[in-house]
């Protein structure tokens, strides 16, 4: 009877698993939008109105595989904040870690670049949420490095967002293909706002 139980609590939970699995092999091959629900059902072994158990709607599915992918992005800007480093130094590690990553994945996985380029248009609510913990985790470091007299900020919240501000250039995945598109240097351009940043984040010299 416990087996039995157990059985259908995790059945579940591995199929919806399954499910995105599958999902976001077909997302990163031929893109999220030429991928149907009945591709994603056909391939896991069961009919679309099946799948529809586990996920409301393909919008569903899109947002739950958007979300994977910018973990991808937080689980970088996480590592980088738990170091030792001085603040001014873990913060400008941590945007060209993630301008780093994004312009990869714009090279490497196109799929994925555009789907979250839409998802950021389209302001979906997986993104929302990851630039609040982006941001929240620049605010930590804001606030490690007015602690420790590296910065001199009155508000570290208020500086974290306009540091999201500054960087949405170097953020931003349309914005980073545009400038590749136009040969400029994004790394050259990165280095000047970084330094930009600095400054008006009151480093001291």
């Amino acid at each position: 009877m416990m087996k039995q139980i157990t059985r259908t609590r995790t059945d579940p939970e591995e199929t919806r698993s399954r499910i995105l699995e599958v999902a976001e092999n077909f997302f990163r091959s031929i893109g999220y939008q030429k991928t149907s629900v009945a591709d994603i059902a056909a391939e896991v072994g069961m009919s679309p109105a099946n799948v529809y158990r586990f996920f409301p709607s393909k919008g569903a599915i899109n947002e739950c595989i958007c979300g994977r992918i910018v973990e991808e992005v937080a689980a970088i800007a996480f590592s980088i904040a738990r170091t030792n480093a001085p603040a001014p130094e873990k913060l400008s590690r941590l945007l060209t870690s993630i301008h780093e990553h994004n312009k990869a994945t714009l090279i490497k996985e196109k799929r994925t670049h555009e789907m979250v380029a839409v998802a950021m248009q389209e302001n979906w609510s997986i993104i929302k949420a990851h630039i609040e913990r982006m941001t929240t985790i620049m605010e930590g470091i804001i606030r490690e490095g007015v602690e420790a007299g590296d910065f001199d900020v009155d508000d570290p919240a208020e500086a974290a967002r306009c540091v999201k501000t500054a960087f949405v250039p170097f953020f931003h995945p349309l914005l980073i293909e545009h400038c590749i598109q136009h040969g400029e240097d994004t790394e050259q351009g990165l280095r000047e706002q970084l330094r930009f940043i600095l400054k008006a984040l009151g480093k001291r010299a």
